[in-house]
């Protein structure tokens, strides 16, 4: 009876343990070094492997394949990021510090999790259809959140900007844009950067004052 690869992840997921997820974060710390140095195809499994010093049944035991292990890399900040609007219904703060802290939140995200972060913008074209669907529910998620709380702040005065979806693209693109220029040992700690950068995503929302506490 052949094991279609949901049954064979479950098994897998059966036997987790401490130490198994230490291997596997092994493996995805190596491959995220590679794929950022040499991009994805010219990473190959084997040079996981040998990077590694393991056997590839040790990496399939985990991965499948090459491809999941780039999405599974891509997969955590993509979370991250795209939940970076996500607030309780019992906080009563005003819209425009929710927006301000979510857009901060959002580069602070992109700049912890480099250079995964960055692989979408870097080979978007590696994605599986069934991944790039589930991506696009995230990122609608994002934008389902925001832009209410865009137009509540513009209303109580404290954003000035014209079109809402434009404004959300642009303030957001912000942070999409570091994997042209970004380096972790910059002239700039990435607090600093976060700092720099969110001031720059106020801007384009038309913040008129520094964001209240």
């Amino acid at each position: 009876m052949t094991v279609s690869h949901s049954q064979a992840r479950a098994s897998r997921q059966k036997s987790i343990t401490p130490g198994t997820d230490e291997k596997r974060e092994r493996i995805l710390k190596v491959a995220e070094r590679l794929f950022a140095a040499q991009g994805y195809t010219n990473t190959t499994l084997e040079q996981i492997v040998r990077e590694l010093g393991v056997s590839k049944p040790f990496v399939y035991y985990y991965f499948h394949n090459k491809q999941e292990i780039f999405e599974t890399l891509s997969w955590r900040p993509a979370v991250e990021c795209f939940t970076t609007m996500d607030f309780s219904a019992n906080d009563m703060r005003p819209a425009v510090v929710k927006v301000t802290e979510g857009l901060e939140r959002l580069i602070r995200a992109t700049i912890a999790h480099q250079p995964a972060a960055f692989f979408p913008y870097r080979e978007p074209q590696v994605y599986r259809p069934e991944y790039l669907a589930a991506q696009k529910k995230l990122a609608n998620h994002f934008y389902d959140r925001l832009c209410p709380l865009l137009e509540q702040g513009r209303r109580d005065g404290m954003l000035d900007f014209s079109e809402t979806r434009i404004t959300a693209l642009a303030a957001c693109s912000i942070p999409g844009f570091l994997y042209n220029w970004y380096r972790p040992d910059g002239r700039l700690a990435p607090d600093d950067m976060v700092r720099e950068l969110s001031k720059l995503a106020w801007r384009v929302i038309g913040l008129r004052e520094c964001p209240p506490a």
